[in-house]
């Protein structure tokens, strides 16, 4: 009888611990969706495998030069041109709670254009009262479609000159969307909504130019 009870409240304590662990984890996720975002630089751009500092020259899109660049006709022809960059995200916590997230849905728009998407999968923890955490994230995508369509080819060339670092460029605006992400025993539990935020990438921006 004894044994039963003593194995009964092992149980019902496991219970109260898990559930404490349960609510603490959406209070941590609930924090990160107050936190405030920031892209604070851009790096490592390459377009068709190259880096975009050799377009820095680029006034349109009849200025590509697919014989120089023979990976970017190559790209065009099998309508699969890579865009691969890295933009360091700041997050700041200006509450008094721990914010913490195992996993971070984005999105990233050019204009009304979805350029980048995916997922971070990692814990991503931001302390209060500790300035800005920051989140290197690879960003991804097939630009073929930016780069034949009339209607966003022009903007798609004006981010790729903005993205050289070229002093004289023209700031493109990036529009955010991020969603923290929990993993509750094997059960993935969304934040409700995405946390929007604009940014002008601006040349200032683009670290390692030469």
């Amino acid at each position: 009888m004894k044994k039963s009870l003593s194995i009964g409240l092992v149980v019902l304590i496991a219970g109260i611990l898990s559930a404490c662990g349960v609510g603490k984890q959406v209070s941590e996720a609930k924090t990160f969706g107050e936190c405030k975002y920031d892209i604070k630089s851009v790096d490592s751009v390459y377009l068709a495998g190259i880096d975009v500092r050799e377009f820095r020259n680029l006034r349109s899109f009849s200025d590509f030069d697919l014989a120089k660049y023979p990976g970017l006709a190559l790209g065009l022809l099998r309508k699969n041109v890579p865009l691969d960059l890295r933009v360091n995200l700041d997050i700041t916590n200006p509450t008094k709670k721990r914010a913490a997230i195992n996993q971070l849905e984005y999105k990233v728009l050019l204009s009304n254009s979805e350029i980048f998407n995916g997922y971070l999968n990692q814990l991503i923890e931001v302390m209060p009262g500790t300035g800005s955490t920051r989140v290197p994230v690879k960003l991804n995508a097939n630009a073929y479609q930016l780069l034949t369509n009339d209607q966003t080819r022009d903007q798609f060339v004006n981010m790729i000159l903005s993205l050289t670092g070229k002093s004289d460029a023209k700031p493109t605006k990036f529009t955010v969307k991020v969603k923290p992400t929990l993993d509750i025993a094997g059960k993935q539990v969304d934040y409700p909504g995405y946390i929007t935020f604009e940014k002008e990438i601006t040349s200032q921006m683009i670290t390692g130019v030469k």
